[in-house]
């Protein structure tokens, strides 16, 4: 009927037809269960009928399946704890590549909005997030290609005071008022169109209004920005979201700025480029950013330099989405750190996988008969396919749920540990849900098919003799071969580990070229002059206190300004970019540096005198550091006397090339202590310099730090990385050990006759274990050859992030060789013991 309809009307209207025949037969008596005692007994042979076939044999597989894994409780568990081992390392994966990825998404028109940066071309190109401070003005009046263009300030730790009780540290911004029209932070209190708009006002977020002011409205209210700005805030923001790198919550005119930082804002500073002077633009729909690059951006660099200059200083243009993932222009990571861990992820998936996958074939001989039965009975390859699979499915579920809970709890650490602030909330996130969904399908189908497939495949009439080959239980070659995966896996990590523990330890105690050791930093927050001198003096006579300078930044400072220098009478300025170090004659001794040639700056700053580094010296083309001597420079606009050289300083972190250098005084750009205090007397001295703080500065914060923390802040992300590596390695070798301990036992279980008749033939203790241990050894040196190599690529790969590294010796490699082999031994060890001391007789009975 089917095909003569086909053929008569075709077969959209045949297969119609053919449901509709299909649903005229299901009367509506089949549609629901009643139960008996409701029932007349003269309709009991038409309500009571049986479930359908389908809903039974899934019930029933999942039955059988759930009996299997509780009759084998060793399996099950090693299981379920690897398994959700490797998934909750990959649900804490997934969730920090998501929350980094997510970085500044919310900004509407964000492909459209850019920050312009510094690029200084000299033998290589250096970046710098600022820009020479006109830089926005002249963008915004001479090149109509940004509908919007906003200059931002970015200052730290600066101390705010809402009221003479209450001092906080907060990081301040003094932006344009188009800022606000650029990126999306949305006012909850305050007028949108008075944003910055006017004088001495402030915009502050929820979190600082509530702190500040309780449950006052703090419209109106005043806050003292570092004792020298008063400000009455005019709006509220909204909370800052975590996934953003815009941190100020406090925002002040930016016509503020010239009065409370001078050294930051020049009407004609085009040679100085500070990376806390920002500018961010908003492009007109349809203007490329490639274009604006080559035309605007370069059209500025010829206006505003002479022609060498104009080589020299070029402006480029940074996407919104480029902020977050570019570390030499402030970002927090790169990219191939996360897809490097994304990777680490998927390498503890199969790793799990193949701990399933080793075990279930080496269970499979002991199943042989079970399938054998099941085989003989009826049961399809297929049948016994999808039976191994509920049994996967229930194992991965299981896992799931444990594994989700680990990583709910393991969360608030992982935070902790990395300043992070990422949340698990499967209920509001459609994302991890679907994540969690996929990871579940993807464990079940790597984890269960294969196992499935063997099984399915067994001989009902070898598999019930017993007489089934390795080749038919999946091969023992298989099993090497995941072995050998395991085993490399866990060696990479161990290796990638060491590599970077070893470059960290390097970079901690290599010679900086200056003293790192008892430096107390204190910033000052007021520019009298007279005051700060005066709180010097008072520093200096506190015991313990060994030397004082008052300086605008430490030697490892990231904030130093980058400017030109033209030398002696050559008539243009050098190719090359040299960073300014501003201090008084007490800079050199206080920070420990090296004069090679020359003096030291006098105390008076009245005559311009400059100290260069080697490097500079080497950049000037120079071949002794005795011709600068005594020669005239033009650094920053300002001419002077070069006095001495300083013997070349770590002035970044050993990710960096030591750049040229300058130091010289410069009274009205200082901005902080650097107080050298004996280390046996450091906890004494602290609060004797607070004291003497308190009486100069009492409305200010005495907020410290020490100059060797700040050191180590700049290996943050790699301390970071370190941590996940090794937490990771250590879920790697531990799964590992798991699959190795219950192949070790199957191992045991199929070898015992055989231990037997070796043990009745005179085998000692030794040969049985040995005859263990050299399978294992063997698998370990292969995965060593696999190993080894790749861990060489990638570990040379990112110790090239570093100027200043270390190379790799062989006693990394024969270290993670040594340790896998240790922690292989004692997980063998273990069962191979507990068989080698089973008695023969029993042994001999086992079938």
């Amino acid at each position: 009927m089917f095909y003569q309809r086909r053929q008569q009307h075709g077969s959209f209207k045949a297969r119609l037809f053919y449901l509709w025949e299909v649903l005229l037969l299901l009367h509506p008596r089949l549609w629901r269960r009643e139960a008996a005692v409701t029932s007349p007994s003269y309709l009991s042979h038409l309500n009571h009928y049986p479930k359908p076939a389908l809903t039974t044999m899934f019930q029933n597989t999942f039955l059988v399946a759930w009996r299997k894994l509780r009759r084998h409780k060793s399996y099950t568990l090693i299981n379920v704890l690897s398994l959700s081992l490797g998934m909750a390392s990959v649900i804490l994966i997934f969730t920090l590549v998501k929350y980094h990825l997510s970085f500044d998404n919310f900004h509407a028109n964000k492909d459209r909005i850019y920050r312009i940066t510094t690029e200084f071309h000299e033998d290589k190109i250096r970046l710098n997030t600022g820009v020479p401070s006109p830089l926005g003005e002249a963008f915004r009046q001479d090149y109509p290609v940004a509908e919007k263009v906003a200059r931002v300030a970015f200052l730290t730790k600066r101390v705010v005071t809402p009221s003479p009780q209450k001092r906080f540290e907060e990081d301040v911004a003094f932006a344009e008022p188009a800022f606000f029209d650029i990126v999306h932070l949305p006012l909850v209190l305050g007028s949108p169109m008075g944003r910055l708009q006017e004088p001495h006002t402030a915009l502050i977020t929820e979190r600082l209004a509530k702190k500040y002011f309780g449950e006052q409205n703090a419209v109106g209210q005043t806050i003292r920005i570092d004792d020298s700005l008063v400000v009455a805030v005019a709006g509220v923001l909204q909370d800052l979201p975590r996934n953003t790198d815009f941190r100020s919550e406090i925002y002040v005119p930016f016509s503020h700025l010239k009065e409370h930082s001078p050294g930051l804002v020049e009407k004609d500073w085009w040679f100085s480029v500070n990376k806390q002077m920002q500018c961010f633009i908003r492009l007109k729909p349809g203007v490329s950013a490639a274009a604006v690059n080559d035309q605007v951006l370069a059209a500025i660099s010829s206006s505003y330099y002479d022609e060498k200059m104009a080589k020299f200083f070029r402006f480029k243009l940074q996407p919104l989405a480029d902020l977050h993932f570019n570390p030499k222009l402030g970002g927090y990571t790169e990219k191939k750190n996360l897809w490097a861990f994304a990777f680490i992820g998927f390498i503890l998936i199969v790793t799990t996988c193949v701990n399933f996958v080793n075990l279930a074939t080496a269970q499979a001989l002991g199943r042989a008969k079970e399938i054998g039965i099941r085989k003989v009975l009826g049961s399809q390859p297929r049948t016994l396919f999808w039976q191994f699979i509920a049994e996967t499915t229930l194992l991965t579920g299981f896992a799931l749920l444990l594994a989700g809970t680990v990583a709910y709890l393991t969360l608030p650490l992982v935070n902790r540990l990395f300043e992070l602030e990422l949340a698990l909330n499967p209920g509001q996130d459609v994302s991890l849900l679907v994540f969690l969904a996929v990871l579940m399908l993807v464990v079940i189908f790597l984890a269960g098919s294969y196992p499935g497939l063997i099984l399915a495949r067994f001989q009902p009439i070898a598999a019930l003799k017993g007489k089934l080959s390795q080749k038919q239980i999946g091969g023992f070659s298989l099993r090497k071969g995941l072995v050998i995966t395991q085993f490399a896996i866990s060696q990479l990590l161990i290796m990638g580990t060491l590599t970077i523990a070893h470059q960290m330890r390097y970079a901690r105690r290599a010679d900086l070229g200056f003293d790192k050791e008892a430096i107390v930093l204190l910033p000052v927050p007021d520019v009298n002059k007279a005051k700060s001198n005066a709180l010097g003096v008072q520093f200096s006579r506190v015991a313990g206190v060994e030397k004082v300078t008052f300086c605008y930044e430490a030697p490892t400072s990231e904030y130093s300004p980058t400017t030109s220098i033209q030398f002696d009478a050559r008539p243009e300025a050098e190719k090359f970019s040299i960073i300014l170090k501003h201090g008084d004659h007490q800079y050199v001794p206080t920070f420990g540096l090296k004069i090679v040639a020359g003096r030291n700056l006098y105390p008076a700053d009245t005559t311009r005198e400059y100290l260069l580094n080697e490097t500079a010296v080497k950049a000037l083309g120079l071949t002794s550091n005795q011709q600068v001597l005594g020669k005239q420079a033009s650094i920053n606009g300002r001419s002077g006397t070069v006095v001495g050289v300083v013997k070349d300083f770590h002035n970044k972190s050993f990710h960096a090339a030591i750049d040229p250098l300058c130091i010289t005084t410069l009274s009205e750009n200082y901005a902080m202590y650097g107080i050298k205090v004996n280390l046996s007397s450091l906890a004494t001295s602290l609060p004797q310099l607070q004291k003497a703080w308190d009486l100069t500065f009492p409305s200010a914060i005495f907020t410290y730090r020490f100059l060797d923390e700040d050191i180590a802040r700049a290996y943050q992300l790699d301390t970071m990385i370190q941590w996940l590596i090794q937490a990771f390695a250590g879920i790697a070798i531990f799964i590992g050990c798991l699959g190795l301990y219950g192949l070790v036992s199957f191992m045991a279980v199929q070898k015992t006759k055989e231990i037997g008749v070796r043990k009745v033939l005179g085998a000692s203790l030794g040969n049985i274990l040995w005859l263990f241990y050299r399978e294992f050894f063997r698998l370990l040196l292969l995965a060593f050859i696999v190993a080894a190599p790749l861990a060489w690529w990638l570990m040379n790969d990112w110790l090239n992030n570093f100027v200043y590294r270390i190379e790799l010796g062989s006693s990394i490699f024969i270290l993670a060789i040594v340790l896998t082999g240790g922690i292989a031994l004692l997980t063998v060890g273990y069962q191979s013991l507990k068989a080698a001391l089973t008695n023969p007789v029993q042994s001999l009975r086992s079938e």
